[in-house]
This record gives structure tokens, sequence and C-alpha cells, in this order.
């Protein structure tokens, strides 16, 4: 008999789980169960289901009683014939509405999921950056996926199991004391002696399986370290064959000698349970001759044998009962852990009268600026500064001086702790967000692109956009030609995350992107960097022209970029500590004259 519940799980819990086992309160099932008010109809047929198909199943073991009395002992053939036809036809029913009760209870677990998911993944496209910066990318992933999905199971086993074997519980209780409470009672007796093999036993399969996990793990991480091709290598060259052999066995062994002993153990405890589940029927059987023989009591052979078939589907309702507590802590937990990411607060979101103006000028102002992460370090110090539309500036210092954290600041990713960032005069908290991200690009150093092909990638900025509006923004960007040249030109797949093509091509269809966005700022966060000096020159020639059109702002660590801007701000741990054009700087010979002699004048040395 196997010790796993519903979906494969043990019916045991781990350590682990016993330690996280959530505290059930009001209202966690308040909340729980506001998922499944909007189907309460869909949920009354599902208990009345439950109801009809437990009842009626009873009632094949209280007709094979009649069967006995009333068709076989009394000799009367159409009494039987009707008997056994009735039988089939209320099997048949209980199990027509049990196919009901199964494709209801599926309709609403399904239902169910898939609002949950489409709230989980709505709340988690509202959270602001910092969350999928600090967040591990797996466990987000967990919760979007097998959390969820385990929700369906709880609803479609755990709450089904519970309300089922209850009724059938009940069902079969009333049934066996109809008959007679005397045997009912020595039933219910006999009942606790079947289930406490079933859970000793089951906790010693449980130990041996974990046990046999860990070993396996142990084998599977040998195998995978040692008959890898550097693992080989490493062992050949050190002459640790024999020692990794050595090592290997012993684990087999352990292995081998704790399946042996699982096995046994379910060997044994079937030999009990048989063992327990034979004493019922019997001492139903004597107690029942006891009353019919001594005591000339007016039970009939019909109901001993009904009885015996009642108790008989008792064991199989009380055992699931026993171990439910099991699923019905890790459906809390499961919930617990879904309901902790709902509760996360979204922080960066729409002001209730956010401001959408009809167009936007790009005018950037930031106004004694403070930020950080955390409580630890500060990142920008009071930063204040202005760039007009249609102007350029540079931003320029040390690794780790804020670089990319101000420009972050501009399109709300993440929100300033003291002082203001306006755009066109107006706060960028009290603006629409969607307004205001719709007006801001940027270009990154890390280029992501969708696995699909460069049409699909660059119609992301803009699904409305013309064929000819996407060929204008390709040209701009420098990599209209090479997409030509491919096979199947813009239809052409770019591959996970953009992997089928080069540093520098990846990074051309992200300007152009960009550029079918068509925003009123721009901004290229070291956009050049990493690159080979190939590829460098074509994304320059690209960004050259654009920073002369439209408002931009500039993180980069090539010269010639860096002279293109109106202006050059110079950072320092978060801090503008210089600004002004290339040649004020120079004279100055502050921060930006050692960055131009460690940075700067190298490249144009190599040029």
């Amino acid at each position: 008999m196997s010790m796993r519940g519903p979906g494969g799980r043990s019916q045991f819990m781990t350590d682990e789980e016993k330690k996280n086992a959530p505290k059930v309160t009001k209202e966690l099932l308040a909340r729980i169960f506001s998922y499944l008010t909007p189907y309460w109809k869909q949920m009354a047929v599902v208990l009345t289901a439950i109801i009809c198909s437990s009842i009626l199943a009873i009632y094949p073991s209280i007709i094979t009683g009649k069967i006995i009395d009333e068709g076989l002992l009394a000799k009367d053939l159409n009494r039987l014939v009707y008997l056994i036809l009735l039988s089939l036809a209320v099997t048949l029913g209980s199990n027509l509405i049990g196919v009901l009760e199964s494709y209801m209870n599926t309709w609403i677990a399904q239902h169910i999921t898939f609002d949950m998911r489409n709230q989980m993944y709505e709340h988690l496209s509202r959270m602001p950056q910092s969350f999928f910066t600090s967040s591990n990318q797996g466990d987000i992933i967990t919760r979007m996926t097998s959390d969820i999905s385990g929700v369906q199971q709880i609803i479609t086993n755990t709450f089904t199991s519970i309300l089922s074997n209850s009724i059938t519980l009940i069902v079969a209780l009333v049934a066996m004391f109809s008959k007679n409470w005397v045997l009912a009672i020595t039933g219910i007796i006999i009942v606790p002696l079947f289930t406490i093999p079933t859970r000793k036993a089951g906790k010693t399969r449980w130990t041996l399986t974990r046990e046999a996990q860990a070993v396996n793990d142990q084998i599977n991480g040998i195998l995978n370290e040692t008959l890898s091709v550097s693992g080989q290598l490493l062992v050949k060259v050190f002459g640790m064959e024999k020692f990794e052999y050595r090592r290997y066995r012993k684990a087999n062994e352990k292995m081998i000698n704790l399946n042996i002993r699982e096995s046994m153990a379910g060997r044994w405890f079937r030999v009990v349970i048989s063992t327990v589940s034979s004493v019922g029927p019997m001492l139903l059987y004597l107690v029942g001759g006891i009353l019919m023989i001594r005591y000339n009591h007016d039970l009939t052979v019909g109901d001993i044998t009904v009885l015996v078939t009642l108790l008989g589907r008792m064991y199989g309702p009380v055992n699931s009962l026993l171990n439910i507590q099991v699923e019905w802590i890790r459906a809390m937990a499961n919930f617990t852990r879904i309901f902790s990411y709902y509760d996360m607060p979204v922080e960066i979101e729409n002001a209730p009268d956010a401001i959408r103006p009809e167009s936007a000028k790009g005018d950037i102002e930031f106004k004694n600026v403070y930020f950080r992460y955390n409580p630890e370090r500060m990142i920008l110090k009071d930063v204040t500064f202005r760039l007009d539309s249609g102007h350029s500036i540079a931003i320029v210092g040390p690794s780790g001086s804020g670089k990319s954290t101000l420009i972050n600041l501009i399109p709300r990713l993440y929100d300033v702790l003291e002082g203001s960032v306006t755009f066109d005069g107006i706060d960028v908290r009290k603006l629409d967000l969607e307004f205001l991200r719709k007006n801001i690009g940027i270009v990154t150093q890390d280029t992501y692109l969708f696995n699909g092909t460069i049409r699909e990638n660059l119609m992301y900025a803009n699904v409305h956009a013309s064929v000819a509006e996407m060929e204008e923004a390709c040209r701009k960007a420098n990599i209209h030609d090479y997409i030509m040249k491919l096979e199947k030109g813009y239809d052409t797949e770019v591959g996970n995350r953009g992997l089928k093509l080069s540093g520098g091509e990846k990074q051309r269809i992200s300007i152009a992107r960009v550029l079918l966005k068509n925003p009123a700022v721009m901004i290229f966060d070291e956009a050049t960097a990493s690159l080979d000096s190939i590829s460098e020159k074509a994304i320059q020639d690209a960004i050259d022209p654009l920073i002369e059109s439209r408002t931009s702002i500039l993180i980069a660590h090539r010269l010639s970029t860096i002279l293109a801007a109106d202006e050059i701000i110079v950072l320092k741990d978060g801090v503008i500590v210089e600004r002004g054009t290339h040649k004020e700087l120079m004279n100055a010979g502050g921060v930006y004259t050692e960055l131009y002699n460690t940075q700067f004048k190298p490249q144009i040395a190599e040029e």
C-alpha cells in the first residue's frame, strides 16, 4: 500500500513542514473561500453531487443484504433479478453523478487558478524594479506555476476528499446503526485498530524513503562529478579511480540496503493490514451469530453481510480523514505563500489624480534628489540639474558613482527618497505612469530581446507601426542593411535572449526598437560598452544623429559621445562634483581630467 496522498505526495510531513506550518485563522479561511464565492452555484452542484453519489454508493451494499435474504434464501427468482438490476442501476447512477461532480470540481479549480494566475501576473507586473533585483527569479516562477497549480489539486483533492469522505462515513454509520446498533458499535471499535498500523508503517516507510532519496542524491552527485569530461580528467590526473570507485560502491550498497528495508516494511505492513482487516468482519460474524443463535435475534444473514460490507467501506474514509491533516496544512501553507506575494506593496503606482498631458516636450529637472537602495548607503546626494528639451547631457563618473541609478529615477523604476524629479515641470510621481514611460526610451548595455523574430521584437515598441516606419527606424539605427541580407529578413528568429545575433546587432535592434517608440527623451546607458571596435563604431554612428535631433541623456565611456553632448555632468560617490563643457572641465583639472587621462585618452591613442 502506498504511503502517498493525492498527487503522489507523502501523507507524512517533513520536519521543515511541521516547523513552518501556517497558523490557520478566520481571516485566512475567509480569504481562501473568497475565491470560491464567484462560483458558489457550481459549488452547490458539486456538494449536491457528492451527497447523492455518497448515498447511492452505499445502497448496493444494502441491496446485497436483500439479494441474500429476499432473493437467494427466499428462492424468489423474480425478486433476485429485480434486486440485481436495481443494484446495477444504482451503481451506474452513482458513477454518472461522480463524473458530473468530477467535471464541475475540475471546472471550478481551473477557473480559480485562472483567476489567481491573472491576479498574480498583474500584481507582479506592477511591482517596483527593486522587487525583481532582490527576489530570486526561481521563487517568482514557483509562485506563478507550481504554487498556484497546487491550488487546483487542493480544490479537486483536499477539499473534495474532506467532503466526500465525511459524507460517506456519516451515511455508512447511519446505515449500520439502522440495521443493528450492537454490531455498529462493534464495527466502530475495530476501525482504530486498522488505522494504527497504517500510520506506524507509513511513518517507517516515509523515513526510509527520505533516507533513500538522500543517498540517491549522493549517488547522482558522484556520477555528475566523476563521469563528466572535466571530472574524469581530474580523477585520472590525480590517480583517484579506485578511491572514487570505493566511494560509489559504498553509497550504492547503502541504497540497496535501504530499498530492501523499505520493501520488507511494506510487506510486513500488508500482512498486518490484511490480518486487522479480516478481524472486523470476523468479529461482526461472531457477534451477529451469537445474537442470532443464542438470543434468537431477528437479524438475518443479509443484515450481517450488509454490516460487514459497510464496515469495509468505512476503512478508506476513516484513514483518509485521519491523514487529511497533512494535506490540509500543506494546502494552507500553499495559500499562505501565494498570499504573501499578493500582500507585497506595489509602491510605485499612479496617483489617484494622475496627470496625463496631451503631449510631451522632454524637459527634465532634478531638484535636491536623495536616493538609496538600503539604509546603509546613500547612492545619490543632493543631485540638482536641468536638461531642456532638444538638448543633451552626458553623465560620467567612476564605477559605482550612481549614474545608472540617476536615470532609473526618471521613468520611476524607483522613487526618490527626498527631493523631486520633474518631467515638463511636473513631478514624475504625479504623472500618469503609462504616459511617462511611453515618452522615455532607454537603451542599456544589457540588451534584452524576446525569443521571436526581429519584426516581433521591433513591433513590441509600437504594435501599430507600419512597415515603412519600422524600416526607417532600423535605417537610423544602422541595422536595416544587415537585416535585409538575412535569408528571412525581418522574420529571422533571434533565439533565446537574442543569442543568434552578435552583441552589436542586438544593440542596434534595441536602438531601432526605442526609435519606433518615438519617445520625447532618449537615454543611452553605456550602449557601446563591452563591444568590439567595429560594432562600437556602427552603434556610435547610429547614436550621434539621434543626440542632435532630440532630448538625450548619455552615460558613456566613449569620448566622441561625451563631446557631442551640450553639457557634461561628473558624478562621484553620488554627488555632482563638476559640470560644464569638455574644455571647461579639462581646465578645471579635477575628477573629469583624471577620467580623461585614465579612460578617454587611451581611446584616442588606439584610434
